[in-house]
């Protein structure tokens, strides 16, 4: 069985394309079948770190955009969509108008969407509309960027008097920040992830020991937290 990941968040710059990397590192890691779709096109991040793993998609085409559920029929693989900011327009009116969440439930494909915040107030009022759109027609995780800010008080109180939060289909967690240098440094080396853990030949440019022991670490700390949110999914 297939499951699809919508990996999103109206606002820009709050995370979304690193928790895509995280998350494509995390099913290669874990040896199952993954497809990554590349909706930004601005930045195309999946094609830059996964080319090997990744095909483009454009929103703003019905043709374009119905290979998710092509894909999803097609066999059993994670498929994760990189969404842009400003983008949640045109994903409303793919699924509006082709029933999409009616016809995940119908071919049992499991649908989860990822929402990631900072801690600004931007993001909460973004979130509370979202959720107020589609807290009880799908699954929701919403990630508390912690490289993006500190304070998610405002969050939390928005989450904690959602019923979708209390009947179990909108969870959250907290993704815990890296290194603010490390990660510069494996973005200008255009590293995987797994790259940046394991590549020290004295030949390539690479990442120093405590560079990628921290990586390490924090690569650790986001695969327990993505454990946890699996759980009772069917994801």
């Amino acid at each position: 069985m297939s499951s699809i990941h919508f990996i999103g968040g109206e606002k820009g710059g709050v995370g979304k394309s690193v928790l895509s990397r995280l998350l494509s590192q995390y099913f290669l890691d874990r040896g199952q079948p993954y497809l990554g779709l590349d909706a930004d096109q601005s930045h195309a991040t999946l094609s830059r770190f996964y080319p090997q793993y990744t095909r483009p998609v454009n929103l703003d085409s019905f043709d374009s955009i119905d290979q998710i559920m092509e894909f999803a029929t097609e066999g059993e693989q994670q498929i994760l969509i990189d969404l842009p900011a400003q983008s949640e327009r045109f994903l409303d009116r793919w699924i509006d108008e082709n029933g999409v969440l009616d016809m995940c439930a119908e071919l049992q494909i499991p649908l989860l969407y990822w929402y990631i915040v900072d801690d600004g107030l931007d993001s909460v009022a973004l979130l509370e509309t979202f959720l107020a759109k589609y807290g009880s027609r799908m699954n929701i995780a919403v990630i508390k960027n912690e490289g993006r800010g500190t304070n998610f008080a405002t969050i939390d109180a928005i989450l904690h008097s959602d019923p979708a939060t209390a009947g179990g289909s909108t969870r959250h967690a907290a993704l815990p920040a890296l290194h603010r240098e490390t990660m510069r440094k494996i973005d200008e080396l255009s590293f995987s992830f797994w790259g940046a853990e394991n590549i020290k030949d004295k030949n390539l440019e690479h990442l120093s020991l405590m560079e990628r022991q921290r990586t390490r670490v924090w690569i650790k700390k986001t695969y327990a937290l993505f454990d946890e949110l699996f759980i009772g999914q069917p994801c």
